[in-house]
């Protein structure tokens, strides 16, 4: 057992690490995409890859855990839905644009841990709703005068993929007593379920399998198994670190994704996206404030990790 600084020490890391890699995971799957292995297919392939190698190891956990199926199913689908969600959001849109409303998720992350966690919303919490909501607003408005929505399949993906990242957060917090390997299964069991349903509706995806080079099937194993890595250093992280500083934690994803894709892709932003972007990171570090409130509240109503 580690000692607590020690381990709120390993926790951020962890999830700086994970931030890291998934600012710069969206490069391979373009990749991949390029020689005919669509977002369905390789979100498949990708999480199946650490479902086979670790998932064997958290057997006996899973059965110690059957009381919190329900909710481990619930974190599954949601955790599912956010992956494939951002992977296909990445392949189709602005990688910056698709990452702020992804990171609109702080608002949502209000909203959820109101009605799920019983935690009452302060002016902290006030704040971030507004300064999020006013942000997309700010980025998303039409020249025109139109509704200020999502312009495109690929940014209502990643609108959804952070709705479904904050209800994740929340049901993990929730699930605090369950380990963080039982949770990691679930979540690549959910985006394996996902993607199979996909795949049903959709199988001319798996014709890339007649064809694929090598160097296509090493890309998706050495994918798999980073992502097997993330998910553990997140839910390591999010059992030690309150979700709304996590959130604060998560923006440096932002920071590195904006990089890559500055050089990788030659993307840039104008003025009204710049400011929208300032006001949804601020909304995420506002968050970060309300880190009290979620802890006088847990201790208050202890059956939130039931």
């Amino acid at each position: 057992m580690h000692p607590i600084p020690l381990q709120r020490t390993l926790a951020i890391g962890s999830l700086v690490y994970a931030a890291t890699l998934w600012g710069l995971m969206w490069y391979p799957y373009r990749l991949l995409n390029e020689v005919g292995v669509g977002g369905m297919a390789s979100s498949f392939f990708t999480y199946a890859v650490p479902l086979l190698a670790f998932g064997w190891l958290h057997g006996r956990e899973f059965h110690h855990a059957r009381g919190k199926w329900i909710w481990l199913a619930a974190l599954g689908l949601a955790a599912g839905w956010t992956n494939l969600a951002y992977v296909l959001a990445m392949l189709q849109g602005e990688v910056v644009r698709v990452l702020l409303l992804f990171f609109l998720s702080p608002l949502w992350t209000v909203v959820l841990a109101r009605f799920l966690l019983h935690e009452k919303l302060n002016r902290a919490g006030w704040a971030v709703m507004v300064l999020a909501a006013g942000g997309a607003m700010v980025m998303l408005w039409q020249p025109d005068g139109g509704l200020p929505l999502p312009a495109n399949r690929a940014e209502w993906l990643a609108l959804s993929a952070g709705m479904m990242f904050a209800l994740s957060n929340v049901i993990s917090r929730r699930l605090g007593g369950v380990p963080e390997g039982v949770k990691s299964v679930s979540i690549w069991v959910g985006v394996v379920v996902l993607t199979v349903a996909g795949l049903w509706f959709y199988p001319v995806e798996l014709d890339f399998i007649e064809s694929a080079e090598w160097s296509a099937w090493l890309l998706l194993l050495g994918i798999g198994l980073f992502i097997g890595s993330m998910t553990y250093a997140v839910q390591y992280g999010l059992a030690r670190v309150p979700a709304n500083q996590a959130i604060v934690i998560f923006l440096f994803e932002l920071v590195v994704a904006s990089v890559a894709a500055y050089f990788l892709s030659e993307e840039r932003m104008g003025l009204q996206e710049w400011t929208g972007a300032i006001m949804i990171v601020t909304a995420s570090l506002f968050s970060g404030h309300m880190e009290q409130v979620a802890v006088k509240n847990n201790l208050t109503n202890p059956d939130v990790s039931a």
